[in-house]
């Protein structure tokens, strides 16, 4: 087994026990660092860390010099779309122009316009369109991702958004986590029909993804205009009765019961939850279900952000996502989403890396190999060029200043050639 040792490292940043799978509460706050430090990685795990004054007596197979820069663990984007044919910036014109994102999507627009596009568009392209998309967020520091389908809203297609996320888990180097998300909305040969294609979901879509492996979780956007609790509540059923672990959009555009029908139904996440008020996080107090919040939407479409201060003043775990996707974020850039939860939601630094990191991880399953930099995780960490602290990697938000990426103890530089 091959040795990397990483030596003449600045700070480590965000250390934790192997035992800690989340960070809750005042804990977000309190950051575990080590000045000075060298890392060693053992095959895709990290062995161990210390100080550079005790590194006597440690070997490797190859080394490299972090030049005093800081070592980071990856992020751990758990909500993304970025499976998707080609983009929609007519729509943010029509947005810069006054349309809201419920009048876009009553004209046709929004997921339906992506629907018709991913329709016409053969399964070789999307994925070479979501690999440019994967090297863009490698490059930027994630290493483990969610992607969801929820552009098909048809068997056919839903399927063939699925496979696609099945080869990026198969030939890209991060972990990567596939979301059956059918009910992201009403499919337009069903408009007016709602129930019938609730009933489509449950008997053939589930059933169908289930028979082919292609899924880890199942995702409903429960909100106004789009899927009702009792609805939700079915779609999540059946998912489980397949072994699909439940997640939600929910509160994005109005308060609708989806956190609670989440927590009710065992949700590893509820997301969104720019209307969530105090009911709302009573009903996450106790619960094992994270709230993950997408500030990149809620800057792009100019909504108010979730109560983030709010939820960590009741002692919730927090997770930051990308929300990637054509309509509402079009960025993966995770280290943008943290500097937002510090300009917009107030959440210090440290609380924003804790939750795009550890409790990122945590709200895919994840956070027991990823999400930190803990002696038998998986070795997914980027080196930053010398920086005066840790605040300044949120502070200087466009400087570019992540200069190597490991990946499984591994070195990664582009993945597909540019275009």
């Amino acid at each position: 087994m091959k040795r990397l040792l990483i030596k003449n490292i600045g700070c480590i940043v965000g250390i934790q026990p192997r035992e800690r799978l989340r960070v809750s509460g005042g804990e977000m706050d309190r950051l575990e660092t080590l000045a000075d430090a060298w890392l060693l990685v053992e095959g895709e795990r990290i062995a161990a860390f210390g100080r550079m004054d005790a590194l006597d007596g440690v070997t490797a197979d190859a080394e490299v010099d972090a030049g005093g820069g800081m070592l980071f663990p990856s992020f751990c984007d758990s909500h993304t779309h970025l499976v998707y044919a080609g983009s929609r910036e007519q729509e943010f014109l029509d947005k810069i122009h006054g349309l809201s994102y419920e009048e876009i999507a009553r004209r046709g627009g929004g997921i339906l316009n992506s629907a018709d596009r991913l329709h016409a568009t053969s399964e070789e392209e999307l994925y070479r369109q979501a690999m440019e998309r994967i090297d863009e967020i490698v490059a930027m520091g994630t290493g483990c991702v969610e992607i969801k389908s929820g552009y098909g809203l048809s068997t056919e297609d839903e399927l063939k958004m699925l496979r696609v996320i099945r080869r990026i888990r198969e030939t890209a180097p991060l972990e990567v986590r596939a979301t059956f998300l059918g009910a992201h909305a009403v499919a337009r040969a069903y408009r007016g029909r709602q129930s019938e294609y609730v009933d489509l979901v449950c008997r053939e879509m589930i059933p169908a993804v289930a028979r082919e492996g292609l899924a880890d979780f199942i995702d409903v956007f429960c909100d106004e205009g789009f899927f009702t609790v009792d609805e939700t509540r079915r779609m999540l059923e059946v998912g489980r009765r397949y072994g699909l672990r439940a997640k939600i959009h929910a509160d994005e555009l109005a308060v609708s019961g989806g956190v609670e029908v989440g927590v009710e139904c065992g949700a590893l996440s509820v997301d969104h939850l720019e209307r969530a008020g105090a009911a709302q996080i009573e009903a996450l107090r106790g619960s094992e279900t994270m709230p993950a919040l997408l500030p990149g939407a809620a800057f792009f479409l100019g909504m108010s952000d979730p109560p983030a201060r709010e939820m960590i003043r009741a002692g919730l775990p927090v997770a930051l996502a990308s929300d990637y996707n054509p309509g509402s974020s079009p960025s993966g850039n995770m280290r943008m989403v943290m500097s937002l939860a510090s300009i917009r939601m107030k959440m210090t630094p440290a609380e924003a890396l804790h939750a795009a990191t550890l409790n990122g991880a945590c709200a895919m399953g994840l956070s027991a190999d990823f999400g930190s930099i803990t002696p038998g995780k998986v070795a997914n960490f980027f080196v930053t060029r010398p920086m005066p602290s840790f605040e300044f990697f949120s502070y200087a938000y466009q400087t570019p200043l992540i200069r190597r990426i490991f990946l499984r103890g591994r070195p990664v530089n582009r993945l597909t050639e540019p275009a």
